[in-house]
């Protein structure tokens, strides 16, 4: 049963964060056995290409955000978090194992839409259940937290499936990821508490009108200019196999993409409520940077695969897990479930863009030309983050 936020201790409402932390974990581990091999499959088993990879993630990821909106939005208007948090992970787990009877890649891309509307439903609904869960003085710890226990089942999904493929093959891996997806719902439906918040009886427009003040807008194009260029980490797998990694072991790589966030998560999250969300935002957008550049320039010998994808999953964890963190600091508590889907919505259209025009550049101009782009884009955002740290100084 939900209690009032203001009746509940704090150690106690933090618990929450924790329970959150390992319904994402096994939620991951689910949904991760699919994802390392993913790529793969759609363009050597469904006959897909590189532009159509980037348009399945690109238009997966802009449905995911699109419900993360919807969700956002009603979360304020009910005043509840934990109905909308189930049905999110509920319709995920359902989804996923539908990728074992796909036959051409817009079944896969069907299932694929799926299991991103559901995760578009729970993550605003999620986000601000774990901001009301912890004190804003904490808010970086307690996403670094969560986002950490996420990424423990990021490694533990890849690596189940890089033994169980030989075994019951990719097909039987999608059958077998309803396991931990069924772990996960029992956790949340038994263990984690909603928190009961003021319900906003306000139309859709006018709680927006009152999130969008005039700091929230600046940094909301902010991380809109540099989400433009922030390829997913799919291509980040296809780079590994054009660098000779084969197929059996790019699950692999994928894991150690996943260990760098774990590593750096909670380290990040204290770090940004010490010194300030902002400036820890910038360095993950450097090590952004810094990736790009090493897909660019980095050819010939499959460990390079490994390297790359260290430094991306550090950038996921700086990026992630400060970039969430950072929502309630310009918004009013009651409004939290509104600024999280209008910042969504952000993320969500520049991952549109940025999937699409990074796929369609690697297929028809060359994996350099998609590395470049992202680094002007990147570039970019870099500089409006330095403008907005200034103008917030002054």
């Amino acid at each position: 049963m939900a209690e009032p936020r203001n009746e509940r201790p704090l150690e106690l409402r933090f618990r929450n964060v924790v329970r959150l932390g390992y319904v994402s974990l096994f939620t991951d581990i689910s949904t991760e056995m699919i994802l390392g091999a993913l790529p793969s499959f759609i363009v050597r088993e469904l006959g897909g290409t590189a532009a159509i990879l980037g348009i399945i993630e690109g238009v997966a990821e802009a449905i995911n955000y699109a419900f993360r909106v919807l969700a956002g939005v009603l979360t304020d208007r009910i005043g509840k978090r934990k109905p909308l948090v189930l049905l999110g992970y509920g319709l995920s787990s359902i989804s996923k194992p539908f990728f074992a009877v796909a036959s051409s890649w817009s079944h896969a891309f069907a299932v694929r839409v799926a299991d991103r509307a559901g995760k578009g439903i729970r993550t605003s609904p999620r986000d601000a259940l774990i901001s009301d869960s912890a004190a804003n003085s904490k808010a970086g710890t307690a996403f670094g937290l969560h986002r950490s226990l996420d990424q423990i089942g990021a490694i533990m999904g890849p690596v189940l499936a890089f033994v169980a493929i030989p075994v019951i093959g990719i097909r039987g891996v999608f059958w077998l990821s309803l396991v931990p997806a069924a772990i996960a719902l029992f956790i949340l439906l038994f263990f984690v508490r909603d928190t009961r918040g003021p319900v906003r009886r306000r139309s859709v427009f006018e709680n927006a009108r009152n999130v969008l003040n005039r700091e929230f807008v600046m940094l909301l194009v902010v991380v809109g200019t540099f989400s433009l260029g922030a390829y997913n980490f799919s291509f980040i797998l296809l780079k590994a196999g054009s660098l000779g990694v084969s197929e059996g072991y790019i699950q692999l790589v994928y894991a150690s993409l996943n260990v760098a966030t774990v590593m750096l998560g909670i380290p990040v999250g204290i770090l940004a409520d010490r010194v300030g969300k902002l400036p820890v935002l910038g360095l993950g957008y450097i090590v952004f940077l810094v990736t790009s550049a090493a897909g660019l320039l980095l050819t010939g010998n499959p460990l390079y695969a490994f390297l790359i994808a260290a430094l991306y999953g550090s950038y996921l964890a700086v990026a992630e897990t400060v970039q969430r963190a950072m929502i309630p600091d310009f918004v009013k508590s009651e409004l939290k479930g509104t600024a999280y889907a209008l910042y969504y919505t952000v993320i969500g259209l520049g991952s549109l863009a940025a999937n699409s025009i990074f796929g369609a550049l690697w297929s028809n101009v060359g994996p350099a030309a998609g590395f470049q782009y992202s680094i002007a884009t990147a570039t970019a955002g870099a500089i409006a983050l330095i403008a907005f740290m200034m103008i917030r100084t002054r």
